[in-house]
């Protein structure tokens, strides 16, 4: 854990760090360290309050920022004697119209992820009612607060926070004097849903919500957040001014609250960003390229035209101190991002690799694409798969997901009409094909949104990807037959929560890796949602290559990550940059498009609007541009890898 920065202001006395923070902030490595600290908090509370033979008030927040720290209070009442039966929780939302017993409700979150779990009594813990009836509202939220007042309040609120600012469900707008209400929800928040839901039209408009005021009255405030989504609200909250606009700035004005933070989330915070601008640095070569390229881009300077004066302007006079002259800053770092560029993905052969990303040797490598879902390797790194083709490499593609759940039901449905009418217009005679297929369909006709998917829709979804994928092979030049589809276990739910990777996800990665023996790995890096698909296939591949990582073959395997259209990599952290031609990129949109499932009224777009390859473009086009704008050649577009080390 690194020491969050307590004080107020932006001022500092001499010897002492300037901070900018105000609002105690901790950055752990990772949301599972952080989650750890947060749970040991409250168990450390509740036992407290068990020697003192008081109740523990918890108020508790749903939502994927949470789930590890349930997970691990499960695991201490198992393993650890913890008792929850001193413990009165109350939650921050519902969704309004809600049945309790929907997928969809945070009743049925909570009890699946904490409450069925531990030993709280029933009647101890609340949840705001998603079906009380419209004109008996504004009572039942009275009543509700009255409860929490009634057993002395909250001595420990735990939050998270949307990408709007909100708290709860206290959306951008709410006063810091709100009460628990009836709330419209912004579209932001229900785009960022949708992905639960399986579409933003399924997504209800309103819920009911503990207000603001109630929140700060709570005696101890915890707000999580992880990914580089929540990065510019968090710096917001925390750095900025207090205003409705992000109301988790208003827990600037609370005696004891603390967010709790990832690297990823922090990432925009000044001490992070640009920690010369806080105190004083170590300048490293990692720090340095972050400086420099960071004054560029800030200054809208190209590298080499950069002075000492920019230098000593802006807070970097030290490095000019221990490291002489600007220009031989400026020469240093132009160079290495220059190293980075390449259009030889796989290494070019017979040629000087000394300041190549990749080696020259062996001039043939095996490749292995691991792609989380049946289009993320065209999507993320569809130039690259093309070069590494066109010039001769073994690839291979693994997909590792079947992506069903991202298939909408007339999609199923319009692949299910085809193959009864392909059956009967070929005379082909098949009566269990018929018979699964027409459950299939009457399902679909029939289902509810809080249903979840029979395993036959499921399968006829997982073909329907399976197939776009195979497509995009045949359109890349590779053979079906090095289209690997892992189907891994964690995955086959039905619906958007997974289970944790198993022994049997492991092994499928570490038996591919076996049988490919490849010289390079491809995989996703987006680690954004600390639960999201991506980042528990890369776990998975993490796990099987640190087993694997003592044979023979792997002394010769290097490991690149792409990120995915959503976000790219900080221009100081790319090692490997793969330029693309105007004809390059077309080709790329057009295997995008081999994925049509994905495309036009694609199930979980989130906040953006826009196609996945529209998206892919834009950030292609940018990592492009950024180089460009730092001084160096000017491409179309770009994909950029970070190489990961054993």
């Amino acid at each position: 854990m690194q020491a969050s920065n307590n004080g107020k202001g932006t001022s500092g006395t001499i010897g002492q760090p300037i901070t900018y923070e105000k609002i105690p902030t901790q950055i752990f490595a990772d949301s599972k360290e952080a989650s750890y600290a947060v749970a040991k908090e409250i168990s450390d509370l509740i036992r407290q309050k068990q020697k003192e033979g008081k109740p523990c008030v918890l108020g508790l927040a749903t939502g994927s920022s949470p789930k590890t720290v349930y997970a691990i209070l499960v695991r201490m009442h198992r393993e650890e004697g913890l008792s929850f039966k001193n413990v009165i929780s109350f939650n921050l939302d519902e969704y309004y119209q809600m049945e309790p017993d929907s997928i969809y409700s945070y009743h049925r979150f909570m009890k699946e992820q904490l409450f069925d779990h531990v030993d709280i009594p029933k009647e101890n813990y609340f949840l705001p009612d998603g079906t009380v009836p419209a004109a008996l509202l504004r009572d039942y939220c009275m009543s509700y607060e009255n409860k929490i007042n009634a057993v002395g309040g909250l001595d420990f609120q735990l939050l998270g926070i949307g990408g709007n600012g909100h708290i709860g469900f206290n959306e951008p707008g709410s006063l810091i004097n709100s009460h628990t209400r009836l709330i419209t929800l912004d579209h932001s928040t229900r785009a960022a849903a949708s992905m639960e839901f399986g579409g933003l039209h399924n997504v209800p408009r309103k819920a009911i919500t503990l207000g603001v005021a109630p929140i700060l009255n709570a005696r101890r405030i915890v707000l999580l957040a992880w990914g580089e989504r929540k990065a510019s609200v968090i710096k917001s909250a925390v750095e900025g001014p207090v205003t409705e606009l992000n109301p988790a700035s208003y827990l600037q004005a609370h005696a004891d609250v603390s967010f709790v933070v990832d690297e990823s989330a922090a990432s925009e915070l000044t001490r992070i960003k640009t920690p010369w601008a806080v105190d004083s640095v170590i300048w490293d070569n990692k720090m340095i390229k972050k400086a420099v390229t960071h004054l560029s881009q800030t200054l809208k300077k190209p590298i080499l035209k950069l002075t000492d004066k920019d230098y000593n302007d802006n807070g970097m006079s030290d490095l000019l101190a221990q490291y002489g002259a600007g220009y031989e800053i400026n020469i240093n770092v132009f160079n290495q991002l220059q190293h980075t560029i390449t259009g030889w993905p796989g290494g070019k052969p017979n040629a000087d690799d000394t300041h190549r990303p990749e080696r020259a040797q062996p001039a043939k490598k095996r490749v292995l694409i691991f792609s989380p879902h049946p289009d993320d390797d065209i999507i993320s790194m569809g130039g690259t798969f093309q070069r590494l083709v066109d010039q001769g490499h073994e690839v291979h593609v693994a997909y590792q997901t079947s992506g069903n759940i991202a298939v909408a039901d007339d999609e199923a449905l319009r692949f299910i009409d085809f193959v009864v009418d392909f059956n009967n217009g070929f005379a082909i005679d098949s009566p269990n094909a018929t018979k699964l297929f027409q459950d299939a369909k009457d399902f679909l006709r029939h289902t509810k949104n809080s249903e979840i998917d029979t395993p036959e829709v499921r399968k006829v979804k997982g073909l329907v990807r399976r197939g776009e994928a195979k497509a995009t092979c045949r359109f890349v030049g590779i053979p079906t037959s090095q289209a690997h589809f892992l189907d891994m276990p964690f995955y086959e739910t039905g619906t958007v929560q997974k289970k944790p990777i198993g022994e049997e996800d492991i092994k499928i990665i570490e038996n591919l890796i076996e049988e490919v023996k490849p010289h390079q790995i491809y995989a996703a890096g987006d680690f954004a949602d600390p639960h999201g698909t991506h980042k528990v296939c890369w776990d998975a591949i993490e796990a099987a290559l640190q087993r694997s990582k003592h044979k023979n073959f792997m002394k010769d395997c290097w490991v690149w990550l792409y990120r995915g259209a959503w976000a790219e990599w900080d221009i100081y952290e790319i090692e490997m940059a793969v330029p693309m031609s105007p004809d390059q990129v077309l080709k790329k949109r057009q295997g995008i498009f081999k994925h049509q499932s994905q495309k036009d009224g694609v199930v979980f777009q989130g906040e953006d609007s826009r196609e996945f390859w529209q998206r892919a473009e834009e950030r292609n086009r940018g990592t492009a541009q950024l180089y460009d704008s730092l001084g160096l050649a000017e491409y179309e577009a770009m994909e950029a890898f970070v190489r990961w080390k054993f």
